[in-house]
């Protein structure tokens, strides 16, 4: 039985949903214990019948985004272009989650975008200086309201295969919906005993846009582990940190305690956030462990 190229377009743990050439979507299963495939993984199928295939070989990505912790990895999505991030002021935004994101972005060399959702409400101006160190740093970021105008997004969208991720309840299932007119994707309410979002989206799904581009919606989430991240590779990681990259006076230096780090010698005279030093500090501890 022959093989033939397709795109794994949805995620469910261990089952997949897998597009042929001739835009076929079937269900697909792999074959033993083998279950490191991403949404938007190109694959080599073998077709059983009119509604089932087997996964036989992964292609080469030309990129992976994922999430680690002590225990385990989470595929996020594969072959994308872009990150993007959707945050609002409610629930409460998480400004760490949108760091550990952008730094997943800088370590598979992707472009990222910042979407500030929920621009209609009251609580938008915190959001929004929040978010301003940000902008300083070079990074794009759109203000919306995903119940109104989304033309930007869509614009931003174009010839990209974007990863959307976020907190749970920023609104990301609503900006799918606006984009896709008819799809129906599931939106969720807001937990305001808990202020935060209630999870929604289950699995990993690409969608194709009406005006180019693909986009994959991921689970909200809550953490970004980036425990698979190289010690050696931490600083660079950070936009704002790499002109001061061998200005240390040791070469190792971890940038906590020791004498004559240029990193601490410019938060303490307010050239970089306090908070982006302080996650590089964790994120040592965090890989090294």
């Amino acid at each position: 039985m022959m093989t033939q190229r397709a795109r794994i377009v949805a995620s469910h743990g261990k089952s997949y949903i897998v597009e042929l050439p001739d835009d076929r979507r079937l269900s697909a299963s792999v074959r033993g214990k083998k279950t490191h495939f991403a949404c938007g993984d190109w694959v080599e199928v073998k077709v059983l019948n009119a509604e089932q295939a087997v996964i036989e070989k992964l292609l080469a990505r030309e990129s992976l985004l994922y999430r680690s912790d002590l225990w385990r990895e989470k595929l996020i999505a594969a072959n994308v272009t872009q990150i993007v991030i959707v945050t609002a002021p409610v629930p409460s935004c998480y400004e760490e989650l949108i760091s550990r994101c952008l730094l997943a972005a800088e370590a598979v060399g992707i472009k990222a975008l910042i979407v500030a959702n929920k621009s209609d409400l009251p609580e938008f101006d915190v959001l929004r200086k929040l978010l301003q160190p940000y902008l300083a740093l070079g990074y794009s970021m759109i203000e919306l309201s995903a119940k109104g105008d989304i033309a930007p997004l869509r614009h931003a969208l174009q010839g990209e295969v974007s990863a959307l991720v976020g907190q749970s309840g920023m609104g990301k299932s609503t900006l799918v919906n606006a984009l896709l007119p008819g799809q129906d994707v599931r939106t969720a309410e807001i937990s305001t005993a808990l202020d935060s979002g209630k999870h929604t989206t289950t699995h990993a799904s690409l969608y194709h846009l009406p005006d180019g581009g693909e986009l994959i919606d991921s689970p909200g989430m809550q953490e970004f582990g980036l425990r698979h991240l190289k010690v050696d590779e931490l600083t660079r990681m950070f936009p704002e940190f790499r002109p001061y990259l061998g200005e240390c006076r040791f070469h190792n230096c971890r940038h906590k305690a020791e004498p004559g780090c240029a990193l601490q010698a410019a938060r303490d005279q307010g050239l970089v956030l306090p908070q982006r030093l302080s996650l590089l500090q964790a994120l040592f501890d965090e890989v090294s462990s």
